[in-house]
């Protein structure tokens, strides 16, 4: 793959086809993708508002982001778009995705970020040439062997910034709820998000430290959405055991709420700091002879 050279150093190495268009780079070589590689779709929360947007805590960007002036980061995946909507730095931001339409939906929510697709096995970009990389919401659906790919971008000292938004399941009425819905579904509200992928991070050996820290994020929910959550989460459901359902959700959530205040749905992001350790990368493969470079 060749590499992207629109960027100021380090990124003058190579070269790739600009779509002046869309402000795309696109790599001259095809895409390959081992496993599920990062997902493409915008991650989401079970019983997420469909109407919320809550911001990105910006306690947690401010921790993930490097401390440090002119820093260099990579975002990757089009589940990361509200990590990338937050981000202020000096620096130089890459939004990543495997796709098209990935990229564009990075780039909708920072439009000073170069758009770059590619997957994350292949990355056009020379060993060491960012301070972070963020992975929201998606580190599970990366490839492990992708991740030394992912960390051989890092400069010495940078660091991997991982984060999941999950759902607080210790709030009693959230607990209630829980329970009616597994009433109908024993699978519902069953908070499989991922977090466990974490773990590669210290079975890979290629990090020297790794941080933790949670957030805690509330997200206002009405009636009527809670409502019609729970009328999306069983659209087959008998209409006669759909309104019982109902019913009992209605008196829960009235029961639950001061009014006029609507009710806070709890989540907390939980972010990882991965500092890399430039000894246990494995060196990049060697580039074929007849490879080209084209430098500008």
């Amino acid at each position: 793959m060749r590499r992207c050279s629109s960027m100021s150093a380090p990124w003058n190495e190579g070269g790739a086809r600009r779509h002046d268009a869309s402000r795309l780079w696109i790599p001259d070589a095809p895409i390959h993708s081992r496993g599920a590689g990062v997902d493409l779709r915008l991650g989401t929360i079970t019983l997420m508002p469909v109407t919320s947007h809550p911001a990105f805590p910006r306690a947690a960007i401010d921790w993930l982001l490097p401390a440090r002036a002119q820093a260099r980061v990579l975002v990757l995946g089009r589940s990361s778009a509200p990590v990338v909507g937050g981000l202020a730095t000096d620096g130089q931001v890459v939004a990543c995705d495997t796709s098209r339409a990935g990229v564009r939906a990075l780039w909708s929510r920072a439009p000073h970020a170069l758009p770059v697709v590619a997957a994350p096995e292949h990355l056009p970009f020379p060993t060491g040439s960012f301070d972070v990389v963020f992975l929201h919401q998606c580190l599970h659906r990366l490839d492990p062997a992708a991740l030394a790919d992912v960390a051989g971008v890092l400069a010495p000292g940078a660091h991997l910034a991982i984060s999941y938004t999950v759902r607080d399941d210790s709030v009693p009425w959230v607990r209630r709820l829980s329970a009616l819905l597994r009433d109908v579904d024993p699978a519902a509200m069953a908070g499989a998000y991922g977090t466990e992928s974490v773990d590669r991070l210290t079975e890979s050996g290629l990090f020297s430290s790794i941080e933790q820290r949670h957030h805690r994020l509330w997200v206002p929910i009405s009636r009527v959405d809670l409502l019609d959550m729970v009328a999306r989460r069983f659209p087959d459901l008998d209409a006669d055991r759909l309104g019982r359902l109902m019913a009992e959700v209605g008196a829960l959530y009235e029961s639950s709420a001061r009014v006029p205040e609507p009710l806070l749905l709890p989540y907390q992001v939980s972010c990882w700091r991965a500092t890399v350790d430039p000894r246990r990368i494995p060196p990049p493969p060697a580039r074929p002879d007849a490879a080209v470079s084209i430098k500008v």
